[in-house]
């Protein structure tokens, strides 16, 4: 049976398990930085973190499926003023992960 190359960027499925989030830097227009942040933070799963007077922007996208985050990067680069954006940062985990305990590290000498 032949395989489907674009399976593994596809999500096929209603319903997903995982969970993806995204740092972003925006770069935008001086004179539209706040138009570009209240676009940006009304985009569903997203949430501005900060912004600097010289236009950059720090986003994170969140989502349970991979295609939803890339349509959520052209939603931000389709911004007007938007000048550019980088994607600094992706991890996607199983979501059951997510409610797992997380054990407290005493121990200094082993935290990175």
């Amino acid at each position: 049976m032949p395989v489907n190359a674009n399976a593994r960027y596809d999500d096929e499925t209603d319903t997903s398990c995982e969970f993806h989030i995204a740092g972003v830097v925006v770069y935008a227009r001086i004179e539209a930085l706040q138009r570009v942040a209240d676009a940006l933070a009304a985009l569903p799963g997203a949430q501005v973190h900060g912004s600097s007077a010289e236009g950059r922007i720090v986003l994170t996208l969140e989502s349970d499926r991979s295609s939803c985050v890339a349509e959520q990067l052209q939603a931000v680069q389709s911004i007007p003023g938007v000048v550019s954006t980088a994607l600094v940062y992706q991890h996607h985990e199983h979501a059951d992960s997510l409610n797992e305990d997380i054990a407290d590290e005493t121990d200094s000498s082993r935290v990175h």
